[in-house]
């Protein structure tokens, strides 16, 4: 049992920066690739990105790279998500989520969510 909740979101004007955090509670996040996803509404959610369970390893959509960052303290049971250079299109309510040991960007993989936090990008 894992129980995660983002915190972070908000409304920014296009450029501007957020940082979102997840915390994990039950079991140590260390045993968990943890990854970021988003849904807009009307739209499916997609896979935004992921981090291997040391954070050795980072996966991004190409539609984030280069603007977003994915990080782990897995001392605090803690993800982030710093999102940068945000665009109108990054509005969405943003995920956290978690699954065992292996890499993947597919919702459905995943086993463990928290409740989302909206970010809103305003132009």
């Amino acid at each position: 049992q894992v129980q995660l909740v983002e915190s972070g979101g908000g409304l920014v004007q296009a450029g501007g920066s957020l940082r979102l955090s997840c915390a994990a509670s039950g079991r140590t996040v260390s045993n968990y690739v943890m990854g970021w996803f988003r849904q807009a509404p009307g739209k499916e959610r997609e896979f935004v990105a992921a981090i291997s369970r040391i954070g050795g390893r980072t996966y991004y959509a190409d539609s984030v790279k280069g603007r977003f960052t994915i990080s782990r303290d897995n001392a605090l049971n803690t993800v982030y998500l710093q999102m940068n250079s945000l665009k109108p299109e990054d509005t969405a309510v943003y995920y956290c989520a978690a699954r065992p040991l292996l890499y993947s960007d597919s919702p459905g993989s995943y086993e463990y969510w928290g409740q989302g936090t909206q970010v809103a990008v305003s132009s």
